[in-house]
């Protein structure tokens, strides 16, 4: 399933990519950013956590396989 680990922490370009990265992303939920963050917001994507003193933004690998999972129903 995408290759994802069987558990640890996602940043958001490892979510839906990042094309202009050196190499480039490949998206495992293609939608935007704002669609992204619209779909937190409302319920429709979990939840991040923050993690660290600088409060960097993950997801939980578990919460986005779940993600992938409803979705294929």
């Amino acid at each position: 399933m995408h290759n994802l680990p069987e558990t640890g922490f996602l940043r958001l370009s490892n979510i839906i990519g990042n094309p202009k990265a050196d190499p480039q992303i490949p998206a495992i939920i293609p939608v935007g950013k704002s669609t992204w963050w619209a779909g937190v917001s409302s319920g429709r994507f979990p939840k991040p956590i923050k993690i660290g003193e600088g409060r960097a933004t993950f997801w939980r690998v578990e919460d986005i396989r779940a993600l992938i999972e409803e979705a294929g129903e």
